[in-house]
């Protein structure tokens, strides 16, 4: 098991990850994991722990580890949005088929003033893309 681990480890953490470096080589075949850094996708800033000093090699598997990471999130978040969509359909369905008079007076306000924002922002942002083709 322990030929197949990666030489890096990266604990994820909500704005990046604390990274670690793998070495199964001790004599009573422990796996031990040394922080070697800190990294903050948010302003991509890599910091080493404590008084080390990374390697090339480290910063360049951070830094793919870094592109991977913030592909991945992209999307997510686009799976996310498409999910959104999926349960707006069935929420409509629900409204439609199965919501009580009581449910649906809970959750009008909430949903409309939802979607009126959500179609404000989105139409806005079309119109802008609009106009700047038409620019071009």
């Amino acid at each position: 098991m322990t030929s197949d681990l990666p030489d890096y480890y990266f604990r994820v953490r909500e704005n990046g990850a604390f990274v670690f470096r793998i070495d199964t080589t001790s004599r009573d075949r422990r796996i031990e994991m040394e922080q070697i850094a800190i990294v903050n996708m948010r302003n991509g800033e890599i910091r080493p722990h404590g008084d080390r000093r990374l390697s090339p090699e480290d910063l360049e598997r951070i830094r793919a580890w870094m592109e991977e990471r913030a592909d991945l999130l992209a999307r997510r978040e686009v799976d996310d949005i498409l999910r959104t969509v999926d349960h707006l359909n069935l929420t409509a369905q629900w409204a439609q088929s199965r919501a009580t008079d009581a449910q649906i007076d809970a959750v009008t306000d909430a949903l409309l003033m939802a979607m009126h924002d959500l179609r404000s922002v989105l139409v806005r942002k079309k119109a802008d893309r609009l106009m700047k083709a038409a620019r071009d």
